[in-house]
């Protein structure tokens, strides 16, 4: 059986958010579809950034909707994705060997990869758990087991 490629597990089509997005739409977004990161694209729709459930967490007050928010616990919303994405951008193409994207989710402390084509425009996202998912799978049923 040949090798698997990150293409074969990504997720695809992958939902973007702008540059200036705010924290209130991502919020949103996150609760609404039980995403863990998002692709932030720049003007000419190349993947400039992402942002995580963590970068959210660590951006939002936790008085926000309770009875001791104040209004600068409100104000933290209007931010934008820009100013809390992660910019240092690491990305791979959808013919990369799973095993090569896990070992640099694992290198950089990372827990996804936005799947890039040749122009840099975002084709999909590969998580941790896509290969944890592929590596269970792969435990319960190797593909060298016997029928």
């Amino acid at each position: 059986m040949p090798a698997l490629i990150v293409s074969d597990v990504m997720t695809h089509p992958v939902e973007m958010i702008s540059m200036d997005d705010t924290i209130k739409t991502i919020r949103g977004m996150f609760e609404a579809n039980r995403y863990h990161h998002l692709i932030v694209q720049g003007d000419d729709h190349q993947c400039v950034g992402v942002v995580s459930d963590r970068d959210l967490l660590k951006n939002i007050s936790p008085f926000v909707g309770k009875l001791r928010e104040r209004s600068e616990d409100r104000s933290l919303l209007d931010r934008r994705a820009h100013q809390i994405m992660t910019r240092q951008l690491v990305a791979v193409r959808p013919n990369t060997a799973l095993r090569a994207a896990a070992r640099v989710m694992l290198d950089h402390t990372i827990s996804c990869l936005p799947v890039v084509d040749r122009g840099g425009h975002c084709i999909g996202i590969i998580t941790l758990r896509d290969v944890v998912k592929w590596a269970v799978e792969e435990l319960e049923f190797p593909a060298n087991a016997a029928a």
